[in-house]
């Protein structure tokens, strides 16, 4: 594929939950403590997310421990918070942490369009032992993309620097030349600080996708 100044990204990587998934984001946890603020709902289930640390939920991403040892972890914390959970309805997706993941086709689309141009792909997703057959059943993941960085598998979870890193060199791309999707914000901003092409995906996804287009000069 021939790439000139202004289209140099030659490499995708993608984020799994809000992106390829349309489901998975991690603001859909605050959807079952509607009766309290939704900052202080996700540094209980999920700590500082911008932070690596001993919290539960980084653990858990990082494969350190079980999601029956997260479920009783964060049930104290929770306890301590005094947060009071609601059932979802039974009409309604499981949300949380028992949603479904749910393919985004605008996504699906992308990523046969950006194959067909010769661009290479991957998947670098904080992600935890528990779902990966969920998330696994949506698409072809071992066909449709050159590599999958699974946050668990490696023992690290973005936004440290290194699972960037990783992803970039079993890619085999330099930072410059890759753009990196992600719906959390703090992801973004640390694949932009490595150098490489950071797009925030919005529960709109079509702007993200457009940039992408235009990045790789489709």
């Amino acid at each position: 594929m021939a790439s000139t100044p202004e289209t140099s990204v030659t490499t995708v990587i993608f984020d799994l939950g809000g992106v390829l998934s349309s489901s998975g984001r991690a603001l859909d946890v605050v959807k079952r403590f509607p009766d309290h603020p939704a900052d202080e709902v996700m540094a209980v289930m999920l700590g500082d997310y911008a932070a690596d640390t001993d919290h539960p939920w980084h653990r858990l991403e990082r494969g350190e421990i079980s999601l029956d040892d997260y479920r009783s972890a964060v049930g104290r914390l929770i306890g301590e918070a005094g947060f009071t959970m609601r059932e979802p309805e039974p009409s309604t997706p499981r949300q949380g942490l028992n949603f479904e993941f749910v393919r985004s086709d605008d996504m699906f689309r992308l990523v046969h369009d950006l194959r067909d141009h010769g661009c290479r792909l991957g998947v670098l997703t904080n992600n935890i032992r528990e779902f990966r057959d969920r998330w696994r059943s949506i698409m072809d993941f071992d066909t449709l993309f050159d590599d999958v960085v699974d946050s668990h598998e490696v023992g690290m979870r973005k936004p440290h620097r290194s699972i960037y890193e990783l992803s970039l060199s079993r890619l085999g791309a330099q930072p410059h030349e890759a753009a990196f999707l992600d719906d959390m914000e703090v992801n973004v901003r640390a694949a932009s600080a490595l150098g490489m092409h950071g797009v925030l995906v919005e529960l709109d996804q079509r702007p993200a996708i457009e940039r992408v287009r235009s990045l790789v000069g489709l």
